[in-house]
């Protein structure tokens, strides 16, 4: 018995435990919303069913029994990191248990066929004598990320993205193809900054005429106004900071002069200058 322990993977242990929740939290919903039904109050459901007050008020305000569901089943195991893919295989239509299984193995999951049977099979209802078996509840999707992430993950350099959010990022691409081609202009350009290949953006700009996305056109539209300008910046490793820093100083000057009520003379000015914070 302990070597047949060992060799069983510890999600699938888990995973039992997790189906005993499912079978006992699907009982107790059909029961307390049986109660409920007859008009009985939580008090005497809970006096009925021996069950506590805060017990009784959760299976009675619970939106459907998928939701205790997947509460139940919400726990650490080996499959958490493919769960994504799982969802999003299921809801594409492939309920093939051991073909999901192979594209796992692929990803570098180690545990058995039995693990994932386990876990879709936690999404069904117990059978009942005499009655039809339901159909299979689908997983929950995760939410979708806000804009502000998905912007950031773009912006990122691809080697500085954590596994996980590069993993969503390849994900919401594939699933949208304009924000894959904004991601895919997005890091072209990048790249012709940082090595400074100026050269480079006529053909970017074509590439991104050649895509329907209005928001990147009026990007484009705007650099051809200043082309030369621009590409004199992606080419050369010159700043303009220095001559940021000269405009920010003549702006202090005038704030000083203007502190002065416009009657401090050069000499005066250029104490407060030099002498300044």
């Amino acid at each position: 018995m302990g070597e047949w322990h060992d060799q069983v993977p510890r999600g699938c242990l888990r995973h039992d435990r997790g189906r005993h929740e499912c079978g006992l939290a699907t009982e107790r919903y059909a029961a307390v919303q049986a109660l409920l039904a007859e008009g009985k109050s939580l008090a005497a459901i809970g006096r009925t069913l021996r069950l506590d007050h805060s017990t009784v008020r959760r299976f009675a305000r619970a939106a459907s029994l998928d939701e205790l569901l997947v509460k139940a089943t919400g726990r650490l195991s080996v499959l958490d990191e493919h769960k994504p893919h799982l969802h999003a295989r299921w809801l594409e239509g492939c309920h093939d248990i051991p073909q999901l299984h192979r594209e796992l193995r692929e990803r570098g999951f180690t545990g058995s066929v039995q693990c994932l049977r386990r876990y879709f099979r936690a999404f069904r209802p117990p059978r009942q004598p005499g009655r039809k078996q339901q159909p299979v509840s689908r997983p929950q999707p995760r939410p979708a990320p806000k804009p502000r992430r998905v912007i950031r993950w773009i912006m990122t350099r691809p080697q500085h993205i954590a596994a996980a959010d590069a993993e969503e990022l390849k994900e919401i691409r594939t699933a949208c193809p304009h924000l894959d081609a904004a991601a895919r202009h997005v890091h072209d350009f990048a790249e012709m900054l940082h090595h400074l290949r100026g050269d480079q953006l006529p053909d970017w700009m074509d590439r991104v005429l050649a895509d329907d996305l209005p928001a990147l056109h009026s990007l484009v539209s705007g650099l051809r106004r200043d082309f030369d300008a621009v590409t004199a910046g992606l080419s050369t490793p010159w700043s303009s900071g220095q001559v940021e820093g000269h405009v920010t100083r003549v702006k202090l000057i005038k704030l000083i002069k203007r502190m002065t009520y416009g009657r401090a003379n050069l000499d005066l000015l250029r104490q407060r200058v030099l002498l300044g914070p």
